[in-house]
């Protein structure tokens, strides 16, 4: 993730600047340096990412009894990737790394936190979150170098078997949002990075699929958005129907629930994290805009009735938490993605992000707090880290608790 802005000369890549979306037109910001258009390049780089081998059909994860758990499950760890990329934060990245520091303080207070880094950046990253005042004995570095600090996308995906308690990762191809921002051939390669390291089974398979993109309740259905998923810059080669079909295999879900359009800004292409969550198996906490004159109002509404109109496998209506949307504001006269459904379910408790807005601040920890009752709910400043266009939950990824669990 990076805004539209002139920035240092780095190899790495940035977040370009976010632009308003449409379903199913192709991003029109930056575009990818090579010569094919995004809609092309998307379906060859889930080809081309190292060493991939799509799982066997009889070895797919829900055939073995895997299933996606919902966020609030039990834990084992966080996993995160340590921000380096200047490009990405341009102009501001100086006060990201303390920011980052902090996230990890306040997670490893509940709970391990587990960082890819390449191994250069071990000792200052190690430096900063002691002084930030995390648990160090709770925190581990891996040496596993990232293009960028995005790990909610590029990191894997896991699954746990209720029955066994077995959890695994699934592995999908990345390409940046649509290969906005080459290159992120070390950011596929964190999946299998952390197979090896954590020795649980991996499950491959080559649709590009990021973490933010999709939501689950732990009990059988995903939530995710038309505008992301079925965007020709992800998998130009496959239908709605393909696509359920393969979200049903490898995350064990049963039932997919398609929200349109993400929030202005959002360079994603319309990621669910930003957003509506799952607060409970059968309620939504979903992100709306009282202005009538704000871009997101419609964005927001329209998406409101989709949900009232959803219902459960029991055929009754979900619980709907309205989650109002922080003042807007920006970088540059860029505006940025800032929302408040970016939070961190973690064991004990949420991280909630927020703005430098004491009332809605203090409205949004309220409001999210009365969702995950006997949770701890900790706001942490990410007025400096949104100019990347994320927050908290772009940035981690739960690893659920192996054993069964309650």
């Amino acid at each position: 993730m990076a805004p539209a802005k002139s920035a240092p000369k780095v190899q790495a890549s940035s977040k370009a600047a976010p632009v308003k979306k449409t379903v199913p037109k192709p991003v029109t910001g930056k575009k990818p340096p090579a010569s094919a258009p995004a809609s092309v390049k998307s379906k060859s780089i889930a080809r081309k990412t190292s060493k991939r081998s799509k799982t066997p059909a009889a070895m797919k994860p829900a055939a073995l009894g895997f299933q996606m758990p919902a966020e609030w499950a039990p834990q084992e760890a966080v996993w995160l990737s340590w921000p380096h990329n200047y490009a990405s934060w341009p102009g501001q990245f100086r006060p990201v790394p303390y920011a980052f520091s902090r996230i990890v303080s306040a997670i490893s207070r509940f709970e391990p936190v587990r960082i890819n880094a390449a191994k250069k950046l071990h000792a200052r990253a190690k430096k900063m979150c002691a002084k930030a005042g995390a648990d160090m004995t709770r925190v581990s570095f891996y040496d596993h170098p990232t293009n960028d600090a995005w790990c909610r996308d590029h990191g894997p995906i896991f699954v746990k078997n209720p029955r066994t308690g077995e959890v695994a990762l699934t592995d999908w191809a990345y390409n940046a949002w649509g290969g906005k921002y080459p290159p992120y051939d070390l950011d596929n390669e964190i999946p299998p990075s952390i197979e090896k390291a954590t020795k649980l089974r991996r499950f491959v398979h080559d649709m590009v699929l990021e973490g933010g993109s999709i939501e689950v309740n732990g009990d059988g259905l995903l939530l995710t958005s038309e505008q992301c998923l079925l965007h020709p810059n992800r998998n130009p080669h496959l239908n709605r129907n393909q696509i359920e079909l393969i979200l049903r295999d490898y995350l064990g879900v049963t039932g997919i629930l398609w929200l349109g359009e993400g929030i202005v800004g959002d360079d994603t292409d319309g990621h669910i994290d930003d957003m509506t969550r799952f607060y409970k198996a059968d309620g939504f906490i979903t992100c709306v805009e009282p202005n009538t004159k704000d871009e997101n109002h419609k964005i927001l509404a329209a998406n409101l009735e989709l949900l009232r109109g959803f219902r459960t496998p029991a055929g009754k209506k979900f619980d709907i938490v309205e989650l109002p949307m922080p003042r807007p504001f920006g970088f540059n006269r860029q505006r940025v993605p800032a929302s408040y459904a970016n939070y961190l379910v973690i064991n004990g408790a949420v991280l909630v992000p927020t703005f430098r807005q004491p009332g809605p601040d203090a409205r949004a920890l309220s409001i999210i707090g009365g969702c995950f009752p006997g949770r701890e709910v900790i706001g942490i400043d990410c007025y400096h880290l949104i100019w990347g266009l994320g927050t908290l939950h772009c940035l981690s990824q739960q690893q659920p608790a192996s054993g069964i669990t309650a």
